[in-house]
């Protein structure tokens, strides 16, 4: 059997990269990475502190206009962790971002970034 040793980066596609990238880098303050390979495709990568990456892609979705649940924990998703819920939903609402709140009580929301794909962001645990 093989042993995977972690996750090592998540690709999202965007059909515009320049929303997109408004969303992440001014409503999340991810800083694009300066190394990222000429590929056949725009796109930009992300560096997270925990040594992954975010790969965003402009590329044809082959699930566009498809129907998506209202709340992301019911749709695939991509979870992140933050230090504090509580400030990512005051920077969502200063972004007139709408977001959910995890149904399972813990310090979680979910939302939507402009092209509909669904992120979850959990609360880490204080060290």
């Amino acid at each position: 059997m093989p042993e995977i040793t972690g996750l090592h980066h998540l690709g999202i596609l965007v059909e515009d990269l320049a929303r997109a990238r408004n969303f992440y880098e001014s409503v999340l303050g991810l800083v694009p990475h300066p190394a990222r390979p000429a590929l056949p495709y725009p796109g930009v990568w992300y560096d997270l502190p925990d040594g992954r990456q975010l790969h965003l892609m402009r590329l044809p979705n082959p699930e566009a206009g498809l129907a998506r649940p209202e709340h992301g924990g019911r749709d695939r998703h991509a979870a992140f962790a933050v230090a504090d819920v509580g400030e990512l939903k005051r920077a969502l609402e200063r972004h007139g971002v709408a977001y959910t709140l995890s149904k399972s009580g813990r310090p979680a929301l979910f939302c939507r970034d402009p092209d509909g794909n669904a992120l979850e962001f959990v609360q880490a645990a204080a060290r």
